[in-house]
């Protein structure tokens, strides 16, 4: 038998120490989870995809009655920015995430499983890295790619 262990670097940020381009995503991804409709979870997701050509896409959950047929916020941005800017490549992505109570969380909040997937074959499309910036109310987690959030990613790549 082998053992080993997967370890992933994050890094914690203060908004003050985001740089300008980190910063306009970030605040992207928290202003969209004002834009989220989630009358039945009430919890409010926003994301920001940037893209090699400067654009930078929007999302937000958007729940459905007949659960699970809503669309989260990553997945919401990154069809978007697939279906509109098609040869345009992902640089970075960043999601935000407001409670029950309307406030953004105190801890960062993760990409659900779905969307780690999801995301990670547009990383696979870009041909690198893509970073990952989960904003909460103080704080910034930074991961240095899609794939450090999804070990073992199912790939046809």
């Amino acid at each position: 038998m082998k053992q080993f262990a997967i370890s992933v670097p994050v890094t914690e940020l203060s908004y003050d120490e985001l740089s300008p381009e980190e910063l306009e995503l970030v605040n992207t991804a928290r202003e969209a989870s004002h834009r989220a409709y989630a009358p039945y979870s009430k919890f409010h997701v926003g994301a920001a995809v940037r893209l090699d050509n400067g654009v930078v896409v929007p999302g937000s959950n958007q729940e459905n009655a007949a659960f699970p047929s809503g669309t989260c916020a990553e997945r919401s941005a990154c069809y978007y920015a697939g279906a509109r800017y098609p040869e345009a490549k992902f640089e970075a992505i960043a999601v935000a995430a407001r409670g029950t109570d309307g406030m953004e969380l105190d801890e960062p909040a993760a990409p659900c499983g779905a969307c780690r997937q999801a995301l990670v074959e547009y990383e696979h499309l870009a041909g690198h890295d893509v970073p990952v910036y989960m904003a909460g109310a103080t704080k910034v987690y930074r991961m240095p790619s899609v794939a450090s959030l999804l070990p073992f990613t199912f790939s046809e790549f």
